[in-house]
């Protein structure tokens, strides 16, 4: 309660508007909010800002601009410097000294016999700890893994498991449309997908041809989601009663996207087929439709 009342307290603190740099760490990653402390810093940008990991080399994705402070996850922490050539070679230091960290960790968890699979390897800025991203099945017991590693790297050791998209947005590859992962070229945030997406789009619901290379459903699928909820609102439903300039007839199939629907007439002839566009045919509700049949 006292941690939730103080979070209340930062952002009541702070003023309606406020200045801020957009800062990521990572191709891809997450824009998080800093204070540029007075200093003019552009989009491009390499500073230097402090987290609740540690100092860290960020690359700023959004230059000085206001935000409201109902957007801001408190505390707004502040930018210690525009990166100098100093920084930037300490930062490709570290990247080196992460691919060793790699191959250590690797051997490490061999000789422990540890069911688990070394995704990424990453230091603060100012090498105070060492993170290690991994993969499992199930639980992992790597204390004895942690010791060594503390050992070996004379730094603060932290090991995080993460899940299946995750790996997939750090390793990187190519979907099967050809292209690179969404997740891992331009999505900062996993976004919640669904198998409805797909049923309302008319794909197979093969899960070989809606899931990723991650084994879940592609992020893809929620990129027209919004716009096929749109359109299906304004199209007759499959098997509804609907009032067209050829009389009353019953919607046999609908294409979305084109706004064409098939209505099915019953005449002296037999069954007729004929297709209109969604704003040339009214549905008749079954309130309607049960007055119609009273007044015959």
């Amino acid at each position: 309660m006292d941690k939730k009342k103080n979070i209340e307290n930062s952002v009541n603190e702070l003023p309606k508007n406020v200045e801020v740099i957009g800062v990521r760490f990572k191709d891809a990653g997450k824009i998080y909010y800093f204070s540029p402390e007075n200093l003019k810093i552009s989009s491009g940008d390499r500073v230097i800002v402090e987290t609740a990991r540690g100092l860290e080399y960020g690359f700023v994705a959004d230059g000085n601009h206001t935000t409201s402070s109902e957007n801001i996850v408190p505390p707004l922490r502040k930018v210690v410097r525009i990166a100098g050539e100093d920084d930037k070679e300490q930062y490709e230091r570290n990247k080196e000294l992460e691919k060793r960290a790699m191959s250590v960790c690797r051997e490490k968890i061999s000789e422990h016999g540890l069911g688990m699979k070394l995704i990424d390897a990453e230091y603060t800025f100012d090498n105070s700890k060492l993170m290690f991203y991994f993969t499992a099945e199930s639980r992992v017991d790597f204390r004895e893994l942690v010791k060594d590693l503390a050992s070996i790297f004379k730094t603060r050791i932290e090991l995080r498991q993460i899940g299946i998209r995750d790996e997939a947005k750090m390793l990187g590859g190519l979907g099967i449309c050809g292209r690179p992962f969404c997740c891992s070229s331009f999505l900062s945030d996993f976004a919640q997908v669904s198998i409805k997406m797909a049923k309302e789009q008319n794909l197979s619901l093969n899960s070989v041809k809606i899931s990723g290379a991650c084994g879940r459903l592609m992020c893809c699928l929620r990129y027209e989601h919004e716009t096929y909820e749109r359109e299906r609102k304004l199209t007759p439903k499959i098997d509804s009663k609907v009032k067209t300039k050829d009389g009353i007839g019953v919607v046999t199939d609908a294409n979305i996207l084109t706004g064409l629907v098939k209505v099915k007439f019953y005449e002296d002839k037999g069954e007729v087929v004929r297709v209109y566009d969604r704003g040339d045919v009214k549905t008749i509700k079954a309130r309607e439709d049960e007055n119609k049949t009273q007044e015959k």
